[in-house]
C-alpha cells in the first residue's frame, strides 16, 4: 500500500534520527526470499561494516546510499513497515529483516504479507532506471504528462498505476488525483484534450501534496496498514475524497461514491461529476 507521501514520510522520519552516518554492524535476514539481490550470503557479507551516507525516495522505494557507493533499495510493496528497537528486545513473527548499528539501535523491518523485497545493488540510477518521472519533481509538467498520455488507449486508473509513466502514485492517490481532475478513470489516456491534462496534472500534485502533509495515510486499525517509523498513524484518511468511501456522497456533487475494478485494482468515483475534466 505504501506509496509516494508514506515512503516519503518514513525516508524523513529515517533521516531526523540521525541514521546518516552510522555504520551497519550487523546484518539478519529471517526471511531469505525477502532479498532479491545478490545471493543472501552476500546481501549480508557485503552491507555488514557499511556506513550509512544518505536515505532518499525514489518513487515507492526508500534508497539508502552507502559508503561503498553501493546503495540499499527497499520496496515496501502492501505492509511494509521499519520501526527502531534494542536488539535485546523480544522479536515478532513478521520481523524479516534486522540492522543493527554501531550506535546500538536496530531498524526493524515488519511485513506481514512478506512481499517487499531489498536489494543491495551497484547502482540506484541503473537499478531503477525503468521508472517515469516524479510528479513532484521539476521534470514533471503538464507538457512533460501530455506527451506520455499522447496516442495511448489504456485507462486513465491503468496509466496513473504504470511506475514507467509516473513513479510513485498508487491505488489510493490515482483514485484521488482523477476525482480532483474531474475524470472518470476509464477514459483513454490518450483522449484527453489539453484543457483536461492541466486538470489532471494540477489534480496529481494536490492529492501528492495533501497527502504529504498528512504524513500518509493509514486505512483503518490493522497493524498491517501504514505506520510511520515512530509508530504514527498517517491522517490522510480522513481527507480521502473517493478511496475507500463506495456509497458515501461525493464532497462535490452528493452523488454516491461507485465502485469499480479497473486494472484488477478497486477503483472509486463518481459517475456524475467525473466524466468530462471540468472541477467545480
Amino acid at each position: 500500500m505504501p506509496e509516494l507521501p508514506e515512503v516519503q514520510t518514513l525516508v524523513d522520519d529515517l533521516r531526523a534520527s540521525s541514521l546518516i552516518g552510522q555504520t551497519i554492524k550487523d546484518v539478519q535476514v529471517r526471511w531469505p526470499r525477502i532479498v532479491a539481490e545478490p545471493t543472501l550470503e552476500l546481501f549480508c557479507r557485503q552491507l555488514a561494516g557499511q556506513r550509512v551516507s544518505d536515505i532518499q525516495r525514489r518513487a515507492k522505494y526508500l534508497v539508502f546510499s552507502l559508503g561503498s557507493g553501493q546503495s540499499l533499495l527497499v520496496h515496501l510493496r502492501m505492509t511494509g513497515k521499519f520501526a527502531f528497537a534494542s536488539p535485546k528486545d523480544a522479536l515478532e513473527a513478521h520481523h524479516h529483516v534486522l540492522l543493527t548499528f554501531g550506535d546500538e539501535r536496530q531498524l526493524r523491518y515488519h511485513d506481514t504479507r512478506k512481499f517487499g523485497r531489498f536489494s543491495l545493488v551497484q547502482s540506484a540510477e541503473e537499478a531503477l532506471r525503468h521508472l517515469g518521472l516524479e510528479p513532484l519533481s521539476a521534470e514533471f509538467t503538464p507538457e512533460a504528462l501530455e506527451q506520455r498520455l499522447r496516442g495511448r488507449r489504456t485507462p486513465l486508473k491503468a496509466f496513473l498505476l504504470d511506475q514507467r509513466q509516473v513513479a510513485g502514485i498508487g491505488n489510493i492517490y490515482a483514485d484521488e488525483a482523477l476525482w480532483g481532475a474531474g475524470l472518470h478513470p476509464a477514459t483513454p489516456a490518450g483522449s484527453l484534450s489539453q484543457e483536461q491534462v492541466h486538470f489532471l496534472y494540477s489534480s496529481i500534485i494536490e492529492a501528492l501534496q495533501r497527502g504529504l502533509r498528512n504524513m500518509g495515510t493509514t486505512l483503518g486499525n490493522s497493524q498491517a496498514n501504514f505506520y510511520s517509523v515512530a509508530g504514527r498513524r498517517g491522517r490522510n484518511e480522513d481527507e480521502l475524497r473517493v478511496f475507500r468511501r463506495t456509497g458515501l456522497p461525493c464532497p462535490r456533487c452528493g452523488q454516491a461514491i461507485e465502485r469499480t475494478v479497473l486494472a484488477q485494482r478497486s477503483t472509486h468515483y463518481c459517475l456524475r461529476c467525473q466524466q468530462n475534466g471540468k472541477r467545480t
